[in-house]
């Protein structure tokens, strides 16, 4: 299977897939799941001749399972050295959830810089800043990630159930049809990953402020985010997002939940794909 090595000597799982020469999409993965959750978006992208790529977060899925480096920093590297090692150039970043607040630091500090990023696209994603402060006050409370981290230290396995079976795909609200098939599917991805890269990486989504991120980033940029994510607060990502980026097309869909890149994938595909041609 394909792996870059890092610098700091991680192994990094990424699929590659499509004509080389062709434009390169480049996806980012959410918390605490793999690359395997963009399989939809890298089918659909490929079936319109781009290059496809997509990697597993360290200490998730196929990436080593290493004890440290559970941060935006290092999550940002990592994908930096991905895009290195395969030499991408004019590519778009697509981040979802935290793989979103990967892409802005990525594209802040390595894909600007390098000359390699021509569009950015963040998709229910966790920027500038989830948890609730001062200066914050419409995050969501500290008290609520603590709890997740409770219940991934008691019962990772159930809680990996319970989070796709209720608010992540908004299967929790009435008239709801859950999919037995995706909440599955999430719970493998989530399982193959690490317990101890999973639950650090809560800090890592939560407590990180990338407001500087999202000042730095002048790609242009598609930020997307249902108003129903029960998740990701809107108010605090999507509107927060359009407002820092210097260069920014906001969409907004009506009770549309936090996984809409899965339960919704035939709308987000064909907004991205006209975002990209635009």
């Amino acid at each position: 299977m394909p792996y870059v090595t890092t610098n700091d000597g991680i192994e990094i799982f990424y699929k590659d897939w499509g004509p080389k020469d062709a434009q390169p999409i480049h996806f980012h993965h959410g918390w605490p799941l793999s690359s395997d959750d963009w399989d939809n978006q890298m089918l659909f992208f490929l079936d319109k001749g781009f290059r496809v790529v997509a990697h597993d977060r360290r200490g998730h899925g196929r990436s080593a399972q290493v004890s440290d480096g559970h941060d935006m920093d290092h999550y940002a590297a990592d994908a930096s050295a991905v895009a290195e090692h395969l030499d991408l150039r004019n590519a778009i970043h697509v981040g979802h959830s935290t793989g979103g607040g990967q892409v802005a630091r990525y594209v802040a500090r390595y894909g600007q810089p390098q000359g390699r990023v021509a569009k950015a696209v963040l998709v229910s994603a966790v920027p500038p800043l989830m948890v609730k402060t001062p200066g914050n006050p419409d995050g969501t409370p500290i008290e609520v990630f603590d709890g997740f981290r409770a219940a991934l230290a008691a019962n990772r396995a159930q809680f990996f159930l319970d989070v796709p079976a209720g608010p992540f795909y908004g299967y929790n609200r009435d008239g709801a049809e859950p999919s037995e098939g995706v909440i599955r599917n999430w719970w493998r991805q989530g399982m193959m990953g690490s317990a101890k890269a999973h639950y650090e990486g809560i800090k890592a989504f939560s407590e990180t402020d990338q407001t500087e991120d999202l000042k730095a980033i002048t790609v242009p940029t598609l930020v997307l985010q249902g108003d129903d994510d029960q998740v990701v607060p809107y108010k605090c990502a999507a509107i927060m997002q359009d407002k820092l980026l210097q260069n920014s097309e906001l969409i907004i869909y009506p009770g549309f939940s936090h996984g809409m890149l899965t339960v919704n994938a035939g709308v987000v595909n064909a907004d991205i794909l006209k975002f990209i041609r635009g």
